[in-house]
C-alpha cells in the first residue's frame, strides 16, 4: 500500500513544481498539500473502504481547483493550465470513478459527478458518465430525463437526445413525464429549426444544402409522440399537461386543437375536462386588446368573461353531477372571490355566485366535508351568521359521525354565543363514537370553564374522564389538573392527583404538572415532591433519563433534600433504564457532577 502511495504522491510532483514556478502557492502552501495528500491517499487505499473518505478527497481537490481559479484572477497569470488543472480535474474523475464504482446504487454520488462535469465543462466525460450511470440505473425515468436535458440544450444534439428518450421508453413503456418531456424536446426541436431557416432566409442564403422537412417544421414529429403516448397512457392529466406544452409554441395551433378534440372526445365525462374548459374561456377573454379600456369596461369585461365560464360550470355539474365536478366549479369561484378587486360591485357579484354555487352543492347532496367547512368560513366572514347556523347544522346531519364536522359546527356556536351549545354538545358525543372524541370534549371544557360554574365545569371533566377512550383520558387529566390548580387552590388539587393516579394511563406532563405545582408554594416539601417523583418513575422510569436526573437534581438543591440519597438514586436509575439510554444517563450524570449540566 505505501508503494502506490508513494508512487502517486510523486505523479503530483510535477503540476506542484509548476504551482510554485509560477507563483500560485508558496514553497510552505505546496508543503501543507503534500502532508493533506498523503493523509488523504492512505484513508482511499485501505483494504476496508468508506465512501466518507472518498468524498473527502474529492471535496479537498475541488478546494484545490477552486483556490487555484481565485488566485489566478488575483495575479493574472492563465499559463500552465494543462499542467496544473487538467492534471487535477482528471483525479478528480478518477476518484469519482473508483467511488461510483464501488458504490454503484448511491444516485446522490452520481449526481455529484454529473455536477462536478458540469461545473468544469468537461463534456466529454459527462456523456461517459451519463452512459454508465443509465446502465446501472435505468429504472429511474428522472436520470434518463436529465441526460436527454443535456444533449439538447448544451451540447445541441436534438438526435442525441431523441435516442435516449427512445432507449428511455423501452424501459419505461408507461410513464408520463418520459412523453411529456420527449414531446417538449421535439416542439423545441423544431422551434430552432424555424428559427434557423427565418434568419438564413433574412440573411438571403442558399438553403440548398439545408434540409428543412416542412412536417418536423410544423411538429410532426412531436404530433407522432403524443399519439404513441395517448394509447398507452390513459387520464385527462396527462393529456391537460401535454396541451399545456404546445402552447408554450406559437406554431403548435393544430396540434393543440387535436389534443383538445381527443380530450373532449375520450374523457366528456371528467371533471377535470369540463374544469379546463370553463377556465378556458377565461383565458380567451384576456387575450383581447385591452389598452385603451376604462377602468368600469375592464370590470364589465372581467365579469362577463367570469360569467361565460360558470355557464360551462353549469353545463357541467349537469352533465356530470359528481362531488368532484361541485369541487371544480366552487374552487373556481372562490379563487375569483379571493383575487384583489378595488370594484365592490364585483367583489359582491363573486361572493353572490360563490354563496349561490355552495347552495346549489348542498341541495344536490354533492357537497364535501371540506367543502362544508370552506362555506362555513365565507358565511362568518361575510356576517351572516344565521345562515352559518343553518349550514353548520346541514353539514353534522350530512356527516353526523365526523368529529371533525361537530367541533366545527359547536365552535360557530360558541363564536356566536347561542344558547344551545350544550345541547349541541350532549348531540354530538352521542352521535359519534367514543374513540377520537377528544377535540370535542376538550372545546366542551375549555367553553364551559369561561361560561358554567365551577361545579358544572368539575362534574363535566369528571364525565369526560369515563367517556374518552384510555389514551385520550390522558389529556384530559392533564387539563383537569391544571383547572383544579387555578380554581381550588393547592389543597384540593393534591387530592385529585391523589384520586386521579389510581386509575391509569398517565402521562409524563401530568406528573411534571404536579411537581411544578408543588414548587410553586412558599412552603414547598420536599417530602411531597419525593412522592411525586417515586409516582412519575414507577411509570417513566425505564425511558426517561431526565427525569431520573431532575430527581437527583431536587435532592441536591433543595434546602430539605438528602444529598446521600442521590447514589441511591443513580443506582436504581442504572438498573431501570433500558439499552442505550444507560450510556446517555451515564454521559449527563457525569455532566451533572462536574458542574456543566
Amino acid at each position: 500500500m505505501a508503494e502506490r502511495v508513494e508512487q502517486r504522491l510523486e505523479d503530483r510532483i510535477p503540476e506542484l513544481e509548476q504551482l510554485e514556478r509560477v507563483g500560485l502557492f508558496t514553497h510552505k502552501e505546496i508543503r501543507a498539500v503534500l502532508r493533506k495528500v498523503s493523509a488523504l491517499e492512505y484513508k482511499i487505499q485501505r483494504r476496508a473502504l468508506r465512501k466518507e473518505d472518498f468524498i473527502n478527497y474529492i471535496q479537498y481537490e475541488v478546494n484545490l481547483l477552486e483556490l487555484i481559479k481565485k488566485r489566478r484572477a488575483r495575479i493574472g497569470y492563465s499559463f500552465k493550465k494543462d499542467e496544473i488543472e487538467h492534471s487535477i480535474l482528471h483525479r478528480v474523475h478518477s476518484l469519482f470513478n473508483r467511488a461510483t464504482g464501488k458504490w454503484k446504487d448511491d444516485v446522490q454520488l452520481w449526481l455529484s459527478h454529473v455536477a462536478f462535469c458540469k461545473q468544469w465543462n468537461a463534456k466529454h466525460q459527462l456523456s461517459k458518465v451519463f452512459s454508465t450511470m443509465l446502465a446501472i440505473h435505468s429504472n429511474k425515468p428522472a436520470l434518463w430525463i436529465m441526460a436527454a436535458k443535456w444533449e439538447m440544450e448544451t451540447r445541441l444534439s436534438s438526435e442525441s437526445a431523441r435516442h435516449l428518450f427512445l432507449r428511455a421508453l423501452r424501459f419505461h413503456p408507461e410513464c408520463p413525464k418520459l412523453y411529456q418531456e420527449y414531446f417538449r424536446m421535439e416542439l423545441m426541436h423544431a422551434e430552432k429549426q424555424r428559427k434557423e431557416k427565418k434568419e438564413f432566409e433574412q440573411a438571403k442564403m442558399d438553403l440548398g444544402e439545408f434540409n428543412y422537412s416542412v412536417e418536423i417544421l410544423n411538429g410532426e414529429m412531436a404530433r407522432i409522440v403524443y399519439r404513441d403516448a395517448s394509447q398507452k397512457i390513459k387520464g385527462v392529466e396527462f393529456q391537460l399537461a401535454v396541451l399545456s406544452i404546445a402552447k408554450l409554441f406559437d406554431f403548435t395551433q393544430d396540434l393543440q386543437k387535436e389534443i383538445l378534440e381527443s380530450l373532449q372526445a375520450r374523457y366528456a365525462d371528467d371533471p377535470l375536462t369540463w374544469d379546463y374548459m370553463a377556465r378556458q374561456e377565461l383565458e380567451l377573454g384576456s387575450l383581447q386588446p385591452t389598452e385603451h379600456s376604462t377602468k368600469q369596461k375592464k370590470v364589465s369585461e372581467m365579469a362577463q368573461r367570469e360569467e361565460r365560464c360558470c355557464a360551462v360550470f353549469e353545463e357541467a355539474v349537469g352533465a356530470v353531477p359528481t362531488e368532484d365536478m361541485w369541487k371544480c366549479y366552487i374552487t373556481f369561484c372562490l379563487e375569483r372571490y379571493n383575487r384583489k378587486t378595488n370594484s365592490e360591485e364585483l367583489k359582491q357579484k363573486r361572493l353572490e355566485r360563490t354563496l349561490s354555487v355552495f347552495s346549489k352543492a348542498h341541495e344536490s347532496s354533492l357537497l364535501s366535508e371540506a367543502l362544508y367547512k370552506q362555506w362555513l368560513q365565507l358565511l362568518l366572514d361575510s356576517s351572516l351568521s344565521e345562515k352559518a347556523v343553518e349550514v353548520a347544522e346541514a353539514a353534522t346531519r350530512h356527516f353526523s359521525q365526523s368529529v371533525e364536522t361537530w367541533h366545527m359546527r359547536l365552535q360557530v356556536l360558541i363564536q356566536l354565543k347561542r344558547d344551545d351549545v350544550t345541547q349541541c354538545f350532549e348531540e354530538a358525543i352521542k352521535h359519534v363514537k367514543s374513540k377520537g372524541t377528544l377535540p370535542l370534549w376538550t372545546l366542551w371544557v375549555e367553553w364551559s370553564e369561561g361560561t358554567n360554574s365551577k361545579e358544572d365545569t368539575e362534574a363535566l371533566y369528571q364525565r369526560s374522564l369515563h367517556a374518552t377512550t384510555p389514551a385520550e383520558s390522558v389529556t384530559m387529566k392533564e387539563m383537569y389538573l391544571d383547572w383544579t390548580y387555578r380554581n381550588s387552590g393547592y389543597k384540593k388539587v393534591k387530592r385529585l392527583f391523589t384520586s386521579l393516579c389510581e386509575n391509569r394511563p398517565f402521562s409524563l406532563d401530568f406528573f411534571r404538572k404536579m411537581i411544578q405545582i408543588e414548587k410553586d408554594q412558599e412552603s414547598c416539601k420536599m417530602l411531597h415532591l419525593r412522592e411525586y417523583y417515586e409516582r412519575a418513575l414507577r411509570e417513566f422510569g425505564s425511558t426517561n433519563t431526565d427525569l431520573w436526573l431532575d430527581y437527583i437534581k431536587e435532592e441536591l438543591s433543595h434546602p430539605q433534600g438528602k444529598p446521600e440519597n442521590c447514589g441511591s438514586i443513580h443506582w436504581r436509575a442504572m438498573k431501570m433504564l433500558q439499552g442505550d439510554l444507560v450510556e446517555d444517563f451515564v454521559s449527563k450524570y457525569t455532566l451533572l457532577q462536574t458542574g456543566h449540566l
